[in-house]
């Protein structure tokens, strides 16, 4: 018999899984559609790579303790991520729209982590509570690189837009 908080650490869990599907077709869809800001580019596809190590390392401790993803959260932050990465298609300024709203998702993957990590010391499992600081890391590097990034991004798409004949927007 499970206690509410192993509950609550599952139902967490699940979520962060869901967090992170989201979160790899959000990048995927940004980092697809940039042509003009190749260290924003390659940075997101970094990130990319260790997003799709996340959601496989969250699995592994949904896995260990005797459960499975949720497909319908799964799913819904697929169709979430997709609304999104397409509304970029439909505005001037995509690149410094999708940084911020990369900042912004940053943010909120650093509060799931930092909650999941209490989570699972409360439990007692010290396996989930590594994973957990360790994509901690990961999402505090990149919501710093980010915020280092943004002022830069701005001027670069400002310059662009003034430029005759030269893409902006991505």
């Amino acid at each position: 018999m499970t206690t509410r908080a192993e509950d609550n650490l599952m139902d967490w869990l699940r979520d962060a899984h869901a967090m992170e599907e989201q979160a790899e077709k959000m990048l995927a869809a940004t980092a697809a559609r940039l042509e003009n800001y190749p260290i924003l580019k390659q940075r997101i596809e970094q990130h990319l790579q260790e997003t799709r190590r996340q959601a496989t390392l969250v699995r592994s401790c949904i896995d260990r303790r005797g459960g499975d993803t949720s497909a319908v959260k799964d799913i819904t932050g697929r169709i979430v991520a997709m609304a999104q990465g397409m509304s970029g298609m439909f505005v001037s300024d995509e690149v410094v729209k999708a940084s911020i709203s990369s900042y912004a998702f940053e943010h909120m993957e650093i509060a799931s982590y930092r909650t999941l990590a209490a989570a699972a010391a409360v439990c007692n499992d010290a396996e989930t509570q590594r994973v957990c600081e360790e994509i901690l890391q990961e999402e505090i590097a990149m919501a710093d690189w980010l915020a280092q990034q943004l002022p830069a991004i701005t001027r670069e798409f400002l310059l662009r837009d003034e430029t005759p004949n030269a893409t902006a927007k991505h």
